[in-house]
Formats: C-alpha cells, sequence, structure tokens
C-alpha cells in the first residue's frame, strides 16, 4: 500500500476516540447499540463530534436538515476558484441493536487520517472536509439515509417532516424538540456546492475481504434495493370459539408473503427480507384482523428485483392484500476514474459491489463524484452486536484513507 502505517499518536487518538464512543447508545440488556436521530443519545454524538473537530482547529457548520460538516480550511475560498474540497466521513446514528462500527468507523477515521496527515506535514491545496450525516440508518422514521437524501433534495422536505416514528412523533416535531428548525429543511445547495469529491470509510458487510485476505477493499457499486408495505386485511375472532374454515385470519396471508419472498429471491438470485411486522389486535388469543409488515427487497438487477416483487404481490393477492411501494433505489455505480485511482493507490485494492444503502450512494446519485473504502469484517456480519473488525485492520483502514486524502488534495511538506 502506497502509505505509511499509522504513527503511535494517530493509533493512540484512533484508540481514545474509539473509546469515548464506546459507551454512548449501548444497550446492556443485548450489547448493542440504540442511537436513534434526534434523541438524547444524538445529541451527545453530536456534541462528541463538535468537540473533536474543535480540538482541531476545524471549522463545523450545520446544513438545513442538520449533517454537521467539518473543514480543513476554506471551502468557500475553493469554491469560489473552482476546487472545491475532498470530504470522508459517515455516519454515527445506527440501527436497532446495531453494532460498533457501521458509520462511527467512517467519522473516527477520518478524524484520524486529519491527525496523520497533519502530523507528516501536509499543506492540502483543497479542502478537507469531514461531514457526520444525521438519521443515515433510519431507525426511528423508517427511511433510510435522511440526512443526505434531504440535503440532496432526493427526500422532499415535507415529506420528511411528516415522517413519524413509533410513537407518533413527526421528525418536525423531534428537530424541535432538539433546537433545530424544521422549516430550513430541503436541499442546500450550499452545501453541496463545496463538496467537489466524497469518499466514505465503512465496515465491509460480507465477507468478501476476508475471503481475499485483504484488509481493505474499494466499492463498485450498490445494488438496486427497495421496500414495499404489504397490508393484510381479515377479521377479528375468538381463537378458541372460531373454526378453522370460518376464519378470516390476516396472518395466513403474512405466512405467505414471507415464503413467497424467500423462494422468488432463491429463483431470481436476489436477496429479501420481511424483518418488521404490526399485527392487530395484537392478542394472543385473538385472530387478527390486519397484518402489516415490509418486504426489503435487493439484487444485482432491477428487473429481477421488480420480478421479486411481483412474484409476492401475485401470491398475496389471493388474501387481498395491498402491496405499497415505499421508496426505490435504482443501481448506483460510484466515481470509475475515482474508484479505480484509489483501487491503483491502495496495491491494486479488490473491488467489491454491496447490497447496502449509504450516504455515499445518496451523493453519488446527486452527481457528487464518490467512492468507498471498506475495511475487513471477518465476521460477515452487520447490523447486530456480532459486527466486527480487528484494530489492525482499523488502523489499516486509516491509513488507507490517510493515503486517498494525500492523493487528492495534498502536498507533502516530509
Amino acid at each position: 500500500m502506497s502509505s505509511r502505517s499509522a504513527s503511535g499518536a494517530t493509533m493512540r487518538a484512533f484508540h481514545r476516540m474509539w473509546a469515548d464512543l464506546e459507551e454512548v447508545g449501548l444497550d446492556g440488556s443485548t450489547g448493542g447499540y440504540r442511537r436513534f436521530a434526534w434523541t438524547r443519545t444524538d445529541h451527545d454524538l453530536r456534541e462528541w463530534f463538535a468537540g473533536e473537530c474543535a480540538a482541531r482547529g476545524l471549522d463545523v457548520t450545520t446544513d438545513r436538515v442538520g449533517n454537521q460538516w467539518a473543514w480543513w480550511g476554506d471551502p468557500d475560498a475553493a469554491v469560489a476558484a473552482g476546487e472545491p474540497g475532498v470530504v470522508v466521513g459517515s455516519h454515527l446514528d445506527s440501527v436497532v441493536d446495531g453494532g460498533a462500527f457501521d458509520g462511527p468507523l467512517g467519522v473516527v477515521s477520518g478524524l484520524a487520517a486529519i491527525d496523520a496527515l497533519r502530523e507528516r506535514g501536509v499543506v492540502p491545496r483543497r479542502p478537507v472536509g469531514l461531514v457526520s450525516f444525521v438519521d443515515e440508518e433510519g431507525a426511528r422514521f423508517g427511511t433510510t439515509c435522511a440526512g443526505s437524501r434531504v440535503v440532496t433534495g432526493s427526500l422532499s422536505a415535507d415529506r420528511a417532516r411528516a415522517l413519524r416514528d413509533a410513537t407518533g412523533t413527526t421528525m418536525a416535531e423531534a428537530i424541535s424538540r432538539f433546537g433545530g428548525r424544521p422549516d430550513d429543511l430541503g436541499r442546500d445547495d450550499e452545501a453541496l456546492a463545496r463538496v467537489g469529491a466524497f469518499v466514505e470509510l465503512h465496515v465491509e458487510q460480507g465477507r468478501v475481504l476476508d475471503v481475499l485476505g485483504r484488509p481493505v477493499g474499494v466499492g463498485s457499486d450498490i445494488w438496486p434495493h427497495g421496500r414495499w408495505r404489504i397490508d393484510v386485511p381479515g377479521m377479528a375472532n375468538h381463537a378458541g370459539t372460531t373454526a378453522l374454515d370460518e376464519r378470516e385470519d390476516a396472518m395466513l396471508g403474512l405466512a405467505a408473503a414471507v415464503i413467497a419472498a424467500r423462494q422468488a429471491a432463491q429463483e431470481r438470485g436476489c436477496l429479501a427480507t420481511v424483518g418488521k411486522v404490526d399485527v392487530a389486535p395484537g392478542g394472543v388469543n385473538a385472530i387478527p384482523s390486519s397484518v402489516t409488515c415490509w418486504l426489503d427487497a435487493r439484487g444485482p438487477e432491477a428487473s429481477s428485483v421488480r420480478d421479486v416483487v411481483d412474484d409476492v404481490r401475485d401470491v398475496v393477492a389471493e388474501f387481498d392484500a395491498l402491496v405499497t411501494e415505499e421508496w426505490w433505489d435504482a443501481a448506483t455505480s460510484f466515481d470509475d476514474g475515482l474508484t479505480r485511482r484509489i483501487a491503483d493507490l491502495l496495491d491494486d485494492a479488490p473491488l467489491i459491489a454491496t447490497g447496502a444503502g449509504h450516504d455515499a450512494g445518496v451523493m453519488a446519485g446527486a452527481g457528487v463524484p464518490t467512492a468507498m473504502v471498506f475495511v475487513r469484517n471477518p465476521t460477515g456480519v452487520s447490523h447486530s452486536p456480532d459486527e466486527w473488525a480487528t484494530t489492525d485492520d482499523c488502523l489499516a483502514g486509516v491509513a488507507a484513507l490517510t493515503a486517498v486524502v494525500d492523493d487528492l488534495v495534498g502536498d507533502c511538506a516530509a
């Protein structure tokens, strides 16, 4: 790899930051993290980010939705000169009972990379930015990458403000409670104009790098994927007095949907998951009057993913179920020139396609030259407390990110 190993000072800074975050939002009963947008935990994470940036003399700004941007150098002067900055970063929120690495590894590595560049005496020709996107996982309001979608305009302000969590609280209300201005939500052209390129470092969500024996890889593209709501009607009745052949049991429609999704995905080389279910009235001794579930479907080809959903729709039609598309992301290819440049720089790092969505995909879809760097995950597990990366691999990721930023902006005096 055309980068030097992390210095002792960089390693110590990385370990200190990781330790700072270790207990924030940790659920002691599950061992997983619950870091949800616009909560006290989220506030603490935002304060931590701002504090780390301030300690480095970075200028921190917040865009119209609440994403935090820290700058080494003057991004507005760079825009005026026609050479906007290079931004790294990721997110700090989590799914319900998520792992420690998904998101925070990219933010901590970005801070550590800035430390390493400064230690080497690098003088950036272009400003270096670090972003912490808000609400990437969508664990609270059900829409992933909300922060990057709003700032790029792919999620409208009106729709974002109206999103509700499980308690009925709207995103607008949640933002207001933590001092934000929901009326300001919307595409932020000023923030986007400062970004000449975006590179997101992320723990791998799979085991490709582990199989290949490489600590670091480079993202090539994101599979097309989407989410569909399936509403199955029924009729509530007593579980102990209603004959089986007289029931209108909505749960049977759910069972058919789950089985159909699995079979269709296997046949078409895709992935399909039913991971969330709402049942009414929800009694152990009551036949369900309605069941709502959500289908997540992904695959290498958009047509195959659509075929999976059509197969499920055909099966649940027998139960008078309604299938509604809630969102769809087409296949996203990262910037080819930037991706190959980074792969070459990192000793011909392997190119990896991913089925997981990322803020990097949203930025790429908005026309920002974007790339991803992945760090090996030997468990292959993500969105779970079992998600993992070794210290050596994390530091290899820091070294890789440092080399990338140095190559894109650096004028090394050392």
